[in-house]
């Protein structure tokens, strides 16, 4: 009895412990799913707290963005982000799609001149590329030209893409175009990118005949100059009043600098200074060139020009192996060619080039030297000097002549050479030339050689004139070698010369109204043009009307002689 007693109070002690533990963890578990329903609440007014935050910063920030955009639109809010696609096309005028211009014609902003525009880059990656992209210049700034881009479409000239996306362009690239207005610049300072800018003629002719298809500049900013087969780019140092300015309508103030040292160097040609008298050394490989310019100033052409002197340019091989060419060109040409150039000598080895006051086209100003490697690689030194004509042979050439005169009552000519001989001595002369001296048979030569020097005196069989039997190789390929021009016609090279410098449609001429290298292209459209012997970019580019200096009247500029004789009677 007393076991059962036992079992039975132990049995429920244990069910009592048992509900008690049971009890408490119940309440453990309650406590817990108020403390984790308590930290959900909190996190969940934390989060709403801060969306909360930032829609205030976000309308804070666009607000301050719309009061900007109305500072800077001078009352014009416009802004849209778009798809950039590229377009070929000059300068930084952009094409915007219709809906844009009926958003800014409402809001009256073609009554506040130009249209100018800021254009940033819209980034879609990581907040890490999103801050090391807002270190990049990302933004410049752009002219419209037209409204007829489809709509979410902008589209971008190469100057802004370049400058927007230097690295590459990307798949998607989405911009974001606001209107801004900017103040027209006083001053800008750029410094080309590639060494050789400076050496164009009238460089600065060129530069602004480039920034009439820019609206805009900005800091930063790389402009492309394109004058001839040459390309060549500035990067904008320094603008004034502001970062970012119009160049529409205004006088603008250019400085260009030096070029950059550390720029890395490109394969377009570099004009190396000569200075007369010294000599430079270099290396040429096959089928390149390499260039040179020297001056000739007032003083030294005043010398040349009486007669006294002569220029000598000289170039010393310094191996067997190779062989070159020169070219000599003047100014505006700035690298003379096979097919372009004033002067040229195909010498084998060692050559020299003399100029003097009677060569057409010689005068004060600067000139080109080309060195083309004609075969193997070839080590050169060239110089360029200014020498005194000799007196001493001038003199010895009238003794000789005056002689000769003086003698030819007493001499008879030579049956074999040609020559006239003293009457006394002309049978010992024959008997020796007849031995050693033989007649050249080709027509027209007639040049008394050596008996050893017969097998070394050739004739070109295309144009007949004489050579050494080492040089005739050299000559054919250089003279009679057919060239293709770019226009398509086939020529020798004489002939190829005279076509690239006064017929061929494709030749670089100096536009003389905007001082650009241009191509000549065909006749003038208009008539009077054609008789003015104005070329068909000359035509186009001479019809921009400048106010006359004595009248004030806006004039075109190839009208502006006429006005100024027939209005003013100025010659």
């Amino acid at each position: 009895m007393d076991f059962e007693l036992r079992r039975a109070r132990e049995k429920l002690e244990k069910e009592q412990r048992d509900r008690i533990q049971k009890a408490k963890l119940k309440l453990e578990r309650e406590k817990k799913a108020k403390q984790e329903a308590i930290r959900q609440r909190e996190a969940i007014e934390a989060v709403q707290r801060a969306r909360r935050l930032d829609a205030a910063q976000a309308q804070a920030k666009a607000t301050q963005q719309i009061e900007e955009e109305l500072l800077a639109g001078r009352g014009v809010a416009f802004s849209r982000v778009l798809e950039a696609v590229p377009y070929e096309g000059a300068g930084d005028k952009i094409k915007l799609p219709p809906s844009c211009f009926t958003e800014l014609s409402d809001q009256g902003a073609f009554d506040k001149g130009p249209l100018h525009f800021r254009v940033s880059v819209v980034h879609q990656s990581s907040p890490s590329d999103l801050k090391d992209a807002e270190q990049n210049n990302c933004t410049t700034h752009a002219g419209v030209l037209e409204f007829t881009a489809d709509d979410g479409v902008v589209g971008l000239p190469s100057h802004i893409c370049s400058n927007l996306f230097p690295a590459e362009f990307p798949m998607v690239p989405m911009v974001e175009v606001c209107y801004v207005w900017l103040p027209k610049g006083t001053y800008a300072k750029l410094q080309p990118v590639e060494a050789g800018f400076s050496d164009i003629p009238n460089h600065k002719a060129v530069l602004e005949t480039s920034l009439r298809q820019h609206a805009t500049l900005s800091k930063g900013d790389v402009l492309t100059v394109n004058h001839g087969v040459l390309t060549y780019h500035l990067r904008v140092l320094e603008l004034k009043p502001s970062s970012s300015v119009s160049v529409l309508e205004t006088d603008i103030e250019v400085d260009v600098i030096g070029a950059d040292p550390t720029a890395e160097s490109t394969s377009q040609p570099v004009l190396h200074p000569l200075v007369l008298g010294k000599l430079d050394s270099g290396v040429v490989a096959e089928g390149s060139y390499v260039y040179y310019k020297f001056q000739i100033d007032d003083h030294n052409w005043g010398r040349l020009s009486l007669g006294d002197a002569e220029i000598e340019v000289k170039i010393e091989s310094e191996n067997q192996n190779g062989d070159t060419d020169l070219y000599i060109s003047r100014h505006p040409l700035l690298f003379p060619t096979q097919h372009q150039h004033s002067w040229s000598s195909h010498d084998i080895g060692s050559k020299a080039l003399v100029l003097s006051s009677r060569d057409l086209g010689l005068g004060p100003g600067t000139y080109s030297i080309g060195i083309y490697g004609f075969k193997g690689t070839t080590k050169y030194k060239v110089s360029v000097n200014i020498q005194e004509k000799s007196k001493s042979r001038i003199g010895l050439e009238a003794f000789s002549v005056s002689s000769t005169l003086s003698a030819n009552a007493d001499t008879v000519e030579c049956e074999n050479c040609k020559h006239y001989i003293p009457s006394r001595s002309i049978a010992l002369h024959e008997a020796y030339c007849r031995r050693h001296n033989i007649i050249c048979q080709h027509t027209g030569c007639g040049v008394v050689l050596r008996r050893d020097e017969v097998k070394n005196h050739v004739h070109c069989e295309e144009c007949g004139l004489a050579f050494q039997k080492e040089e005739i190789e050299k000559h054919k390929k250089v003279f009679h070698v057919p060239l293709t021009c770019p226009c398509g016609i086939v020529l020798e090279k004489e002939k190829m010369v005279q076509h690239q410098s006064l017929e061929c449609p494709l030749r670089l001429v100096t536009c003389r109204f905007c001082g650009d290298m241009v191509q000549a292209g065909s006749s003038a459209a208009d008539v009077r043009d054609r008789l003015r012997g104005l070329t068909q970019h000359e035509s186009v580019c001479g019809s921009r009307t400048a106010p006359c200096d004595s009248c004030g009247r806006s004039v075109m500029l190839k009208d502006m002689d006429i006005h100024q004789v027939a209005v003013h009677q100025k010659n």
